[in-house]
């Protein structure tokens, strides 16, 4: 149990919230390593452990501060976690993009997973706006809708096992196109250690995550500062910075599909903070307990994904500053929305 944050300084509060930062941060780099090592010994591909382990495993940080401060009474700031991690972390893959200076990272990461993981990732987003727009119903505290969206998530990640046993779309190869065999881990330590090492520091990150969370809370009651906002730019951004360093550590590596994957997947996974944050709220449906400023984050991040979508099947070789149109309008959007957000307080 944390101590009472009332009795500490706010210079106390935030040094405690940017040490969390700090080490969700580091651990990520490690996770990044350990996960593409993962993907070479088991064969499962990059996409497809980058959507489901690195994705799952850099996002503990995500749910454990969106479900605890959901526990605690805080919808807005839960849901609003949720949905400012996942546009977030689609615009780190325009940094990444900035990052990778061969050639736009979309158009040499070609994976049939990652399209359809973008896709489902979508559904997942519309489905709480739908919960939103109707009358408030509940069982047991609980949406309907919850249990639909856990289910729609776990479809989602057979249909990628099953796009990648056997494609039915492929990619044009080209010369800038990079293979998953072109990049093997040289990590010679047993898959059995590996997989210990990478469950231990994704344990600690979503220790880390929970006290993000926390200090999260008690920031915004000091500073006056709306849930939404704390919500959507402070503990929204601090938990995604797992995604931030796997993804230019295996843009680095030259694990694109891996960094996709990890972005697109933890982004799936994040879309499960609303449904485990309607399950810890107890004072009926969370989804008729946010502001619309949370819903308008929602429709923000169907139309980045929606974006980034478009550059994953046009994969144009280059655009602006050596990057894809698809990166600059990535970074435009979430600048404007989190200036706009800010700017309202």
């Amino acid at each position: 149990m944390l101590p009472d944050l009332s009795q500490f300084s706010t210079t106390a509060v935030l040094a405690i919230f940017a040490g969390s930062a700090l080490i969700i941060a580091l651990l990520g780099t490690k996770m990044s390593g350990y996960a593409d090592t993962i993907a070479d010994r088991t064969r499962f591909g990059e996409a497809l452990v980058g959507s489901v382990l690195l994705g799952a495993g850099t996002s503990i940080a995500g749910i454990v501060t969106s479900t605890t401060t959901a526990a605690s009474g805080a919808a807005d700031l839960a849901v609003s976690n949720a949905l400012g991690g996942i546009a977030a972390q689609t615009m780190f893959l325009a940094l990444a993009d900035v990052a990778y200076r061969k050639v736009n990272l979309e158009h040499a990461a070609a994976s049939a997973v990652n399209l359809g993981q973008a896709t489902v990732l979508m559904l997942l987003v519309a489905l709480p706006i739908m919960a939103w727009a109707t009358p408030a119903f509940s069982v047991w505290a609980i949406n309907p809708l919850t249990p639909v969206l856990v289910g729609t998530y776990l479809v989602g990640l057979y249909n990628a096992h099953k796009i990648h046993e056997r494609p039915m779309w492929l990619a044009r190869n080209t010369g800038a196109t990079r293979d998953e065999q072109d990049d093997q881990s040289e990590d010679h330590r047993s898959l059995w250690l590996i997989g210990a090492l990478f469950g231990t520091l994704t344990i600690i990150v979503g220790l880390s995550g929970w006290v993000v969370g926390e200090t999260g809370i008690e920031l915004s009651s000091r500073l006056g500062i709306s849930q939404g906002v704390v919500g959507a730019l402070g503990t929204a951004i601090v938990t995604s910075l797992p995604e931030l360093v796997t993804t230019i550590a295996a843009v680095r590596r030259g694990a694109l599909q891996l960094a996709i994957g990890g972005i697109i997947g933890g982004n799936m996974f994040d879309a499960l903070f609303i449904a485990s944050s309607d399950i810890a709220y107890r004072d009926g449906s969370i989804y008729h307990a946010i502001s619309q400023r949370t819903v308008f984050w929602m429709a923000l991040v169907l139309v980045m994904t929606a974006v980034l979508l478009i550059g994953l099947l046009r994969r144009e070789r280059q655009g602006p500053g050596g990057i894809g149109w698809e990166s600059v309008i990535l970074i435009a959007l979430w600048v404007g929305a989190a200036t706009l957000q800010a700017s309202l307080g």
